[in-house]
């Protein structure tokens, strides 16, 4: 019997967090309802199947993988975004109050979050495919309706549910990509967020062809023509049909995502998935299908993964209560029958699911900073990108821009997502930064690009500072949303990154709440982007006790990235 993914004597570079957490892994990964331990011959058979994938190479599935999970990607800036340069437009011709001026972005991350948690929970019980292809049909669902809308509640409503849909895109994509890709192309979990900025690019594009052309003018009173003085100047449905032509170009791009992954992609359920499940014979077939996809072939045989429940079975002796998969017969057989089972079966296994993100020091720690992280994250970026484009738009009034220049000054400041993402990708290799520094430096420039954008007045010296806090941002972004997964092992994996998601989504509800009641109160523009950036300066700090996973295989196995060994069950 060997395995170097188990070997005690491996020579670790990183810290000793890093080693007590996939310590822990071992003996916690595969933990069943009833208590039994059986991590060993589960982990070794997770390492078969990675080392089988990684043969596979970065082929024509992984690429495909890649390509579509950052088209989930690109729908959840874009989205983000189109709220942000449609709801001034909303504002004025249904007459918003500044006070439920921040609703429409409160309510979709309400969606977000509750998305977030539903679907990073669901994507540990029904599987990766379920939730890969209904969180974008779901959004485009939605996203078509948003533009035959009158009403301030209805379109609340419906922004609510494109929200839910797009939750689960982020954590359930790069664990996806994660568990497909091989160890030498990690870096493309940080470059799967260069679809984020791309997004916003692609709303800030669309929303200058279209809204300028049928929009009333910022001049125009707010109001809803309803309730006007008949004469009196006001902004009707007629003349401020761009937003609507926006959005509904938008959810035509969200239904082709989905007939993208739906019908012309055929998704393969992940293995590692499968193996926590039980299910040996259909990881198998997975891996064989994929490397055929690739134009391969794979030597991975049912026989292999068998014969790690037999060596464990073999030295546990008759008290291992496993079935033939290695696994408790209540987690991975599923003996419970009919949906009502089904049902019992699955609260039961979210709520293993998360002990699991609870059992000991260091895996507790581990779950709630991150928690902490991912809402000092989102609450920052939350309020910029839901009050900065607002306060471009004043000052570019004032300065007697156009609408039209207004909505070209977004296309710039969206710009820099690009470079910087790829800023994040690279700075994860630098091995004197790896992913913890590196997301130290950029959420403390993301904060510091907020604080310089309160002290310009001008619209152009504006435009800058916001493309500069994007471009931080998107750094910061790429190589948070990367990070996650690795830290984490395959069992809770979705669940832990559903989680850490939902935890900044809820940051997301408040945060825009917090700062248009306080430009409500008279407090000013200022009060609101500095409360903004303390959310990026708290990141920062908090990263620096995050663990650092450069150089470290994911916490299946503890093996170490790039060491080649393999493993094996005899």
């Amino acid at each position: 019997m060997s395995s170097s993914a188990l070997d005690p004597d491996l020579d670790w570079d990183d810290s000793d967090d890093t080693r007590t957490l996939l310590d822990h892994t071992a003996a916690m990964s595969t933990k069943s309802a009833s208590g039994a331990q059986h991590g060993t011959a589960q982990q070794r058979k997770m390492a078969l199947v990675a080392d089988a994938l990684e043969k596979t190479g970065m082929g024509r599935y992984q690429w495909a993988i890649f390509c579509l999970c950052g088209f989930g990607y690109t729908l959840d800036l874009m989205w983000a975004q189109a709220f942000s340069l449609i709801a001034p437009r909303i504002q004025i011709e249904l007459g918003i109050p500044n006070a439920q001026y921040g609703d429409i972005f409160s309510l979709f991350h309400a969606g977000l979050t509750i998305g977030a948690l539903t679907w990073g929970v669901l994507v540990d019980i029904l599987g990766r495919r379920v939730a890969f292809n209904a969180t974008v049909g779901m959004t485009a669902v939605f996203g078509l309706v948003i533009g035959s809308l009158e009403s301030w509640t209805a379109i609340l409503t419906v922004v609510f549910f494109v929200g839910f849909g797009l939750g689960g895109n982020i954590p359930i994509d790069a664990t996806i990509v994660m568990e497909f890709i091989p160890k030498k192309n990690r870096y493309l979990l940080a470059a799967l967020s260069a679809f984020q900025p791309l997004g916003v690019i692609i709303t800030a594009l669309i929303s200058w062809a279209l809204v300028p052309r049928y929009a009333c003018p910022f001049s125009t009173p707010a109001g809803s023509c309803k309730f006007t003085a008949p004469g009196a100047a006001c902004c009707t449905k007629a003349s401020n049909y761009g937003w609507r032509y926006a959005v509904f170009t938008l959810g035509a791009i969200s239904l082709a995502a989905f007939v993208a992954r739906f019908f012309l992609f055929t998704f393969r359920e992940s293995p590692r998935f499968l193996i926590a499940h039980g299910r040996d014979a259909e990881a198998v077939r997975v891996v064989h299908e994929v490397a055929s996809f690739n134009h391969l072939s794979s030597s991975l045989s049912l026989q292999q993964l068998e014969a790690c429940d037999a060596e464990e079975f073999e030295r546990r002796g008759s008290d291992a209560t496993l079935n033939g998969n290695g696994e408790d017969p209540v987690v991975g057989g599923r003996l419970r029958g009919g949906v009502q089972g089904k049902v019992v079966d699955g609260v039961r296994e979210a709520g293993n699911h998360l002990r699991e993100l609870f059992d000991g020091w260091t895996m507790a720690r581990l779950t709630v900073l991150t928690w902490v992280v991912y809402g000092a994250d989102y609450w920052a970026f939350s309020i910029a990108g839901a009050f900065l484009p607002k306060l471009l738009a004043e000052r570019g009034a004032a300065a007697h821009f156009s609408t039209a220049q207004t909505y070209r000054n977004y296309i710039y400041t969206s710009l820099p997502g690009l470079p910087g993402v790829a800023l994040g990708a690279s700075l994860i290799e630098v091995k004197a930064l790896g992913r913890r520094w590196a997301m130290v430096i950029t959420a403390a420039l993301m904060g510091a690009a907020m604080v310089s954008f309160v002290g310009v007045r001008s619209p152009q010296a504006g435009v800058g500072f916001n493309a500069m806090e994007y471009f931080f941002q998107s750094a910061f972004n790429a190589i948070l949303y990367g990070w996650t997964p690795e830290a984490f092992p395959a069992r809770v994996r979705g669940t832990a990154s559903g989680l850490a998601s939902c935890a900044g989504r809820l940051a997301s509800i408040v945060s825009p709440i917090v700062a248009a009641h306080v430009l409500s109160d008279g407090k000013g523009a200022a009060t609101a982007i500095y409360i903004g950036a303390g959310g990026a300066f708290l990141a920062s700090v908090l990263c620096v006790g995050l663990r650092e996973t450069r150089g470290v295989e994911d916490a299946d196995s503890g093996e170490r990235e790039g060491d080649g060994s393999s493993v094996e069950c005899s």
